[in-house]
């Protein structure tokens, strides 16, 4: 029984300085969050058309871009060797991100952006695949963020239309954070040359 006694407090003592060593413990930094940011008003030019109805269906990526990551190449050393930021992340997938921004420009230029889910009668769909998302280094500290959109329109089973936008934007500085704008400068121009397009397209019948 004297043993037991000496032995419990003992225990405690122990747990007590694990436990104390745990808080001292560095904590994990926490991610800084990006997105393509706020939607303005006169970044929507009044130029853009205003589509007829247009079911966006979900856009699709790459393996490696289906995560919130923030990729960037080095094309300096290795351009076949995308690499993600440690410590920045998009607050989505790149391809939601360029969904929602998307549908954001057809509805404020007037058009009607609807949901393929949504299943209306004889409205085109339009399909886009994110072939690149990245920030591209020419140097240390010179980089451009890079978009890549494909472009399928079809109502039914019929092909009305296919293109591929590729868009660059300069970075304002040679980080995460000048990355990100890159990118929703070039996200931003490449929807708009999207949107030209499908204006040209018979999208009514």
């Amino acid at each position: 029984m004297t043993r037991s006694r000496n032995a419990l407090p003992a225990f405690l003592l122990v747990v007590l300085s694990l436990l104390l060593s745990a808080c001292s413990l560095p904590r994990a930094e926490s991610p800084t969050l990006f997105d393509l940011g706020p939607l303005r008003a006169d970044a929507a030019a009044p130029t853009l058309p205003a589509l007829p109805p247009l079911a966006v269906a979900d856009i699709s990526a790459p393996g490696w871009l289906e995560r919130p990551l923030m990729y960037f190449r080095l094309n300096y050393e290795n351009d076949q060797n995308p690499r993600p930021y440690a410590h920045s992340r998009w607050t989505m997938p790149p391809a939601q991100l360029i969904a929602q921004r998307l549908k954001w420009r057809i509805t404020q230029a007037g058009g009607v952006a609807l949901s393929a889910s949504d299943g209306a009668f004889d409205v085109p769909v339009l399909r886009i695949e994110t072939d690149d998302f990245t920030q591209c280094f020419d140097s240390p500290n010179r980089s451009v963020g890079q978009v890549v959109l494909r472009a399928s329109v079809f109502r039914g089973h019929t092909l009305l239309g296919q293109k591929t936008f590729t868009r660059q934007a300069p970075a304002p500085t040679p980080n995460a954070e000048g990355g990100a704008r890159a990118l929703a400068t070039a996200s931003d121009v490449a929807i708009a040359d999207m949107m030209q397009w499908l204006a040209g397209l018979p999208l009514k019948q």
